[in-house]
């Protein structure tokens, strides 16, 4: 068996699996993080251990898994300043992570893009290093390493402390000797750098006698979380658009060739020889959420209950769904949200549908800036907790006009990260034989052309008004 782990922003999620993609068992952990003041944005990475003993001990016995494949949130970094204890849990001595969505060292951001000769938004990790070193020296000297989200479990399992880079195209993002030379940063807090499908190290004797595992079974590095959903979706061939749902929103398309646009990313696709073309929407789920609160409701499931009393457009009324700064394809930190066209005729149905369409709209546009540089979009295959609504996948395939199909498992990430698990143990000979054995579609849904029309006039007044507001 495997087991597999995702670190996500508000939620630990754990599988079991064999080699047939079946999930023999699940457990998830609800995480919570800090919004802070300003720009902060934390969470205490100890829960992130306490989650991982919670979870393997709700799976079941830990003695026929043959191999442990982590994959997380990012770009999220953790000042560690101590080496992995072991009392009983795991410990590692270390201030609070600055998750993905910390933007305090934006002005540290112009300086990195600068010297990479692109931009780097403030959420990456050199530039949160960068701030640690100007502004909270005492902490920076204090050190031991700076290590991403899935990376600090692992160095807690193994006590072995690495980088995952994630594949070609990610440069610009991460460093080498020269580029911490050039931003005069210690070298000794940057550990060696690994990829996908390697391996950290085996898990360490005392972290297997505590937690049932066989002696000297590989942790694999499963990659960042849209890796791992990429291969989990079933996202093989150019065309198809793997829309990653969560706290935030990640669409990945797989393209013939590495894009040349500024307002996304471009790396390779782990499927070779393709390329993957990436942007990201940042307070999609967190919007939701948002919704719910200011509504007065109980729950999502209240929220969509309460969006599907409204009429689709929602009377005109149109949401920007920039609760904390936008990403691609404006890139713009001081992006702000907003709501619009509200007359005698809004209620409550039609701003909790307003939200779930305003989620449709950023998607589009970002689909039509990715469609502008020259590709095509055929299908967009969505994952994660988002995925169950039908209502928002419905919303989402008449905005964009493409079919909308749904993963039998919505956890794409965990059976993304039993993927490569698969293949490294020898299961499959390559990720595309593991995913036509492991991943199963589950429905599909279809533009309505009349929606489609009307959706096309209010995406005109979107982009209009968000222009104006840029």
């Amino acid at each position: 068996m495997l087991l597999t782990v995702d670190i996500g922003t508000s939620t630990f999620k754990t599988a079991l699996w064999d080699y047939d993609g079946k999930r023999k068992s699940f457990s998830s952990f609800h995480l919570d993080f800090n919004a802070g003041e300003g720009d902060r944005h934390e969470a205490e990475p100890s829960k992130w251990l306490d989650a991982f003993f919670e979870c393997t001990k709700k799976l079941g016995k830990m003695d026929d898994v043959q191999a442990l494949v982590i994959s997380g949130n990012g770009p999220s970094l953790v000042p560690v300043t101590g080496e992995p204890e072991f009392n009983n849990n795991l410990y590692i001595p270390s201030q609070k992570a600055r998750l993905w969505l910390d933007r305090r060292a934006m002005k540290y951001s112009e300086e990195v893009s600068e010297l990479m000769g692109g931009y780097v938004d403030a959420s990456f990790f050199l530039p949160k290093i960068l701030y640690i070193k100007n502004e909270e020296y005492d902490l920076y000297k204090n050190v031991k390493t700076f290590i991403g989200c899935p990376e600090y479990l692992a160095y807690a399992l193994t006590g072995q402390a690495r980088t995952v880079f994630p594949c070609e195209g990610f440069d610009r993002w991460f460093w080498n000797d020269e580029i911490l030379n050039k931003l005069d940063l210690d070298p000794s807090k940057f550990p060696p750098m690994i990829h996908p499908g390697d391996v950290f190290a085996a898990v360490s004797d005392k972290a297997s006698e505590r937690f049932g595992f066989k002696k000297n079974i590989p942790v694999i590095s499963g990659g960042p979380d849209f890796y791992a959903a990429i291969l989990g979706s079933g996202v093989l061939k150019p065309g198809q658009l793997c829309n990653r749902t969560g706290s935030s929103d990640g669409i990945n398309l797989c393209t013939e060739k590495k894009v040349i646009n500024e307002s996304f990313m471009s790396y390779s696709h782990p499927v070779q020889p393709y390329w993957n073309l990436s942007g990201m929407i940042n307070t999609t789920g967190r919007a939701l959420e948002w919704g719910k609160d200011i509504l007065g409701l109980n729950s999502i499931s209240e929220l969509f209950a309460l969006s599907e009393q409204s009429k689709y457009g929602s009377e005109g009324l149109i949401f920007h769904p920039f609760l904390k700064g936008e990403r691609a394809p404006a890139w713009k930190s001081n992006s702000s949200a907003a709501w619009n066209g509200i007359n005698l005729n809004t209620g409550k149905r039609e701003f909790a549908n307003s939200i779930l369409e305003g989620i449709g709209f950023a998607i589009k546009d970002i689909i039509n800036a990715m469609e502008e540089s020259g590709e095509k979009t055929e299908k967009i295959f969505v994952t994660g907790g988002l995925a169950g609504f039908n209502r928002l996948n419905q919303i989402k395939a008449d905005i964009t006009g493409k079919e909308i199909i749904t993963c039998l498992c919505k956890e794409t990430e965990l059976l993304g990260l039993a993927v490569i698990g698969s293949c490294f143990l020898g299961k499959y000979k390559s990720f595309t034989e593991a995913i036509g054995a492991m991943c199963r579609s589950e429905k599909c849904f279809t533009p309505d052309l009349n929606n489609n029309a009307l959706y096309n006039k209010l995406f005109f007044e979107y982009k209009n008004i968000k222009d104006k507001k840029s």
